[in-house]
């Protein structure tokens, strides 16, 4: 009886970067729970400057949980309590007296389904810098122009900004999403499943653009899809009942793992 062993996930090289980065984010023994579901574990990751990092576990293990502590949207849920730090440019954003609302204007996020509002192209991408007090309409129009060309689709919507965004695809829509995001000149973008939603040829788009992305900005992406990871992301974490089994250069991660568990995930024994 021969068994069959399924190939592990052949990772694309990537340039190997000489100068160290510094850190975004530093997780300190982060601890979160839901009433008494203690959904996050004695985090401990340090998530590097002008990096794409992957998230990647199977579904409940505390991914999604995790990238939204970074800009605190957790603490909209009344039964959620955390202890630890989450270190963000040198301040503990977890501290009482830190403001989220300044967190928010340079830690931006992009949500598993594209979520435009219902409004036109234009007013989806001017919304944020005109809340904080943007009024020109030449430098909106230049911020416009820029966050739709950073996303990669100013030339597929520029003579449609009036139009409705519910009139786009699915993949435009989740472009324009990220233009959005851009329009408030962030530091970091979270990305929670960001092309779960999408089609193939969306996807590759998607995954391109955020290679481009990196050169200005750090992103954290979570992601069921063990061959976007590899392709597009330079660290990985993989997650597991709400504990970092393992955390690594993606290569090393998809190659060669140093935790048995690790290495049944990717290679699809479970999750």
């Amino acid at each position: 009886m021969t068994t069959t062993v399924k190939p592990k996930i052949q990772v694309p090289e990537k340039k190997k970067e000489s100068a160290s980065r510094g850190s975004v984010y530093q997780s300190n023994q982060l601890n979160l729970w839901y009433d008494t579901n203690h959904a996050l574990k004695n985090i401990d990751l340090d998530i590097k400057e002008n990096e794409v990092t992957a998230i990647i576990g199977p579904s409940g293990c505390g991914k999604s949980t995790y990238i939204k502590t970074l800009n605190r949207m957790t603490e909209t849920i009344p039964s959620v309590k955390t202890s630890g730090e989450i270190i963000y440019r040198g301040k503990n954003i977890l501290e009482k007296g830190y403001k989220f609302e300044e967190l928010r204007t340079k830690v931006g996020m992009v949500f598993q389904k594209p979520n435009p509002f219902p409004k036109s192209i234009y007013e989806n991408i001017a919304y944020g810098p005109r809340i904080h007090g943007i009024k020109n309409k030449k430098i909106l129009d230049q911020i416009v122009e820029k966050s739709l060309r950073g996303a990669a689709i100013w030339d597929e919507v520029k003579d449609r900004l009036n139009e409705n965004a519910y009139s786009l695809s699915g993949g435009q829509q989740q472009r324009i999403c990220i233009a959005r995001c851009l329009a408030i000149e962030p530091d970091v973008i979270l990305m929670d499943e960001p092309t779960s939603a999408l089609d193939p040829i969306s996807t590759l788009k998607v995954e391109e653009l955020v290679q481009e992305l990196k050169k200005e900005y750090s992103i954290i992406i979570v992601t069921h899809n063990m061959q976007q990871a590899a392709r597009i992301s330079d660290k990985t974490a993989f997650f597991l009942n709400g504990e970092v089994i393992e955390f690594d250069e993606t290569d090393k991660i998809f190659s060669n793992p140093s935790d048995k568990r690790t290495e049944d995930y990717i290679s699809g024994r479970f999750g």
